[in-house]
């Protein structure tokens, strides 16, 4: 491969855009204090062509030339200040900049545990209620018209004057959300949080900050018109606490508070929505403070571009990490990526796999930043894993992909009043700028290498845990169908008390055609996932009833490195450990989907049970249907014809003789009747007996009760599973009670099964041969020990 597709390959530069003219004159008179701009003004011999794009620096003596640094190829630049973040121009900005320490408690900090006896207020509209903080600029326009530096320039209206014991607040910096505030009682707030810009719905979002606090004091702050149903605040979530001079005295910073903690449905609906209220109690530590609260650790535009300016002025990280700029979003602002790697060369150009991660397409979601973080400062350290996989592959990283929604403090939309994440298939460049060129980018990397990984990372606001959504591939390949769930599961086991596999769901769902994830997997990627973390904690090992901090959600990051070797690791073992697992926890599920639809559909299910071998369509959920679960849609579809009133008369009449019939005959008759009428059945297990079929459909997994297993059970035994089921239903209770007591096992009595090779003709995976080695390899969570020579890769002890 020629020098220049080498560099064009390792960088693959993407579009930028012509930067601002305030920033590049920012550039120019940095460049002038030390340097002479080359111009016909200050050089007149004809040499010297008219530019501004030429330099001289004197250098022992003379002037030597250079070239100045190419605006906008990187991002941040060690040459120059970084970029101003950009509002639309209504908005009104305060001139403070509001920064926080980087601090993780020593201590695990509990969920809520309600009492029962919490309160749940409910505020009439009352006039002589004392409005304190009004934002009504969020509605001067109905659109994105344009944007400029720090927002609006005109002078900024307080809302209220000061009173001696009313708290101050204000919202107007980077990320926060606060839309109103009004003073109810002396030391009680009703809030309302802003919605998404352009739009009237997305309130979920708040940061926000209080001032002209008195200690000792139990105020009460209710949030009035969350829309969410569920939330986590029911489950014990805690709102977080940032105190100004806590952090200047003890070096405290974000911290769960908060007591007699609610979240219900108040009265406040409009037009048929509903509206939900949080309340919470507290107490501020210190008087004439100044404090802040939110719904999760803040990480805003302003925080990602000093964490890139940081690695741009590194000399050893910038080598091997490069910062681009992707894009500019519709008001102006970067969006960049990270090409991560190891210089290439020639001769492995091509054999290098890339691994793609994004993150913020959903503004409000900031701890998908802090697991970006987490995953940035491990594969950029110098430890002989981190340099392993920068040898073995290329990564693409957009840390920000909605950097206008992080500013203006939406939770879910960018400024085209739209979530990006249902909008990766769109056309409309300038309306989606982020997801478009995320998307040419990556398609323009397929065709010049493997891209083994897709991961977005987001937050979840109504599930615990750390899990993963990936795509259905049994339409495709069933070999497939198990392989990409293989590196969740290696997450889970290298981070078990934070990642639930159990959490995970693998299907492509119609809405969600849209996102990032359905595109990629689209596409041609074979592992493509969305990781939501929660905005609580953990309900597994160690963190069980606790909340994660910002070293929990790092720690995320530095696991998915973990688990990536282990996925590429060339000694598999672990890889068929794990898709041996996959293999029976799929024929356990299988089963027990099977058991749920006999349950449901008994009486009415005709079953030709030759034709069974067809596949599922597997367009859902694998956890919400199997082909017999779409076999029984597809039987109450069907149209029922008519019958005659003699028809209707016979069958009345014969359903009566059957059951005198059946009302007559004694335990013995009965089940001599049973074994005759299954004799008959050519069995591929002939032996079995039929307390062993009943035990086959009833059997109990640990810690699950009755497990939901889609998939196909041999038809002979569901067939005389379903001959003794129909006779036994018939039974009287004197007959079921004689039944029991001479000791023949009626079907509910679950016992485990007497050996596991029912599973004979289930689902498997025959593509793969399997090298287990002899030594089961350990799962337990590692530190790994940096060391100065790098480990071989197929020496690598895994």
């Amino acid at each position: 491969m020629p020098e220049d597709s080498e560099k064009e390959d390792y960088s693959d530069r993407t579009i930028s855009d012509e930067s601002d003219e305030d920033n590049f004159m920012k550039f120019v008179s940095e460049d002038s204090h030390r340097c002479a701009l080359l111009t016909a003004d200050s050089i007149s011999d004809p040499f010297f062509p008219r530019t501004t794009q030429i330099l001289l620096e004197y250098q022992l003596g003379r002037w030597v030339p250079r070239l100045r640094e190419p605006r906008d190829l990187y991002g941040v630049s060690s040459s120059g200040p970084l970029s101003p973040t950009r509002w639309p121009y209504h908005c009104e900005v305060i001139d403070e900049k509001v920064q926080h320490i980087d601090w993780t408690p020593s201590y695990l900090e509990p969920v809520y545990t309600p009492t029962g006896l919490e309160m749940e207020p409910l505020y009439p509209n009352s006039k002589e209620d004392t409005v304190v903080y009004l934002a009504e600029d969020a509605y001067k326009e109905p659109c994105f018209v344009y944007s400029r530096v720090g927002g609006n320039r005109t002078p900024l209206k307080q809302p209220v004057d000061n009173y001696d014991n009313t708290l101050t607040f204000e919202a107007r910096f980077e990320s926060g959300n606060l839309q109103k505030v009004v003073k109810v009682a002396e030391y009680e707030y009703q809030l309302t949080v802003r919605p998404d810009l352009f739009t009237n719905k997305h309130t979920q979002w708040y940061y926000f900050q209080v001032a002209n606090t008195q200690a000792g004091i139990v105020y009460r702050f209710t949030i009035i018109n969350f829309t969410k149903p569920a939330s986590l605040y029911s489950r014990g979530m805690r709102p977080l606490f940032y105190s100004e001079k806590e952090a200047k005295a003890h070096n405290i910073g974000w911290q769960r508070i908060g007591d007699q903690i609610k979240y219900y449905r108040n009265n406040q609906g409009q037009e048929g929505c509903h509206y939900f209220s949080l309340t919470w109690t507290f107490q501020f530590p210190h008087n004439k403070d100044t404090c802040y609260f939110a719904h999760c650790y803040p990480y805003t535009y302003t925080n990602l571009q000093e964490y890139l300016s940081t690695i741009s002025h590194d000399s050893v990280r910038s080598k091997f990490c490069k910062i681009r700029v992707l894009c500019h979003t519709i008001a102006r602002n970067m969006v960049y990526v990270l090409t991560i790697t190891t210089p290439l060369k020639s001769t492995d150009s091509r054999k290098r796999k890339a691994v793609i991660l994004t993150a913020r397409v959903h503004p409000g979601e900031t701890n998908s930043s802090w697991i970006m973080k987490g995953f940035l400062d491990y594969i950029l350290g110098d430890s002989s894993d981190a340099q392993l996989l920068r040898d073995t592959f290329i990564f693409k990283v957009v840390p920000m992909l909605n950097p206008d929604g992080v500013i203006v403090g939406n939770y879910r939309c960018s400024l085209a009043g739209r979530d990006l994440n249902r909008n990766y298939t769109s056309l409309l460049k300038e309306s989606f700028p982020s997801v478009w060129y995320t998307r040419n980018m990556i398609r323009r990397l397929m065709e010049k290498r493997e891209v083994i990984l897709y991961c977005d990372l987001h937050g979840h606001s109504r599930k615990e845990n750390i899990f993963m959504y990936g795509c259905d591939g049994s339409d495709r390949c069933k070999a497939l169908y198990l392989q990409q769930r293989i590196f969740p599961l290696m997450l889970s086991k290298n981070c078990p008390d934070k990642f639930s596999f159990s959490a995970c769901k693998f299907n492509v769902q119609k809405s969600k055609e849209g996102t990032g994830r359905v595109v990629m997997w689209k596409m041609g990627i074979r592992n493509s996932f969305t990781m939501e973390a929660t905005f609580c904690g953990s309900t597994l090992g160690n963190k069980r009833g606790t909340h994660f901090n910002t070293k929990d959600l790092e720690s995320v990051g530095y696991h998915f490195c973990d688990s990536l070797l282990d996925y590429c690791d060339p000694d598999q073992t672990k890889y068929y450990q794990c898709l041996k697992e996959l293999e029976e926890m799929e024929k356990h599920i299988n089963l027990e989907k099977i058991l749920e639809y006999s349950d449901t559909s008994l009486k009415e299910m005709t079953l030709d049970l030759e034709s069974s071998s067809r596949g599922s369509d597997s367009s859902e959920s694998n956890e919400s249907q199997t082909y017999l679960l779409k076999l029984t849609s597809q039987i109450k579809s069907k149209k029922k014809h008519l019958k005659t009133k003699k028809e209707r008369n016979s069958t009345i009449a014969s359903h009566q003789n059957t059951r005198e019939e059946q009302e007559a005959c004694d335990k013995g008759r009965l089940v001599q009747r049973h074994r005759e009428s299954n004799s008959d059945v050519k069995d591929i297990k002939p032996h079995v007996s039929d307390n062993y079929i009943f035990d086959y459909f009833r059997r109990p997994f640990p810690n699950q009760g009755l497990v939901k297993i889609p998939g196909r059970v041999p038809a002979w035994l569901l067939k005389r599973y379903l001959s003794s089921q129909n006779r036994i239903q018939r039974l009287s209770k004197d007959q079921q009670r004689q039944l029991s007591e001479t000791g023949e096992k009626p079907i509910h009595e679950i016992i485990q099964p007497k050996s596991t090779d029912l599973y004979g003709n289930c689902f498997k995976v025959t593509s793969f041969k399997c090298p287990m080695s002899t030594q089961t390899p350990s799962w337990t969570e590692k530190t790994r020990v940096p060391t100065e020579e790098q480990e071989d890769w197929h020496k690598l002890d895994r």
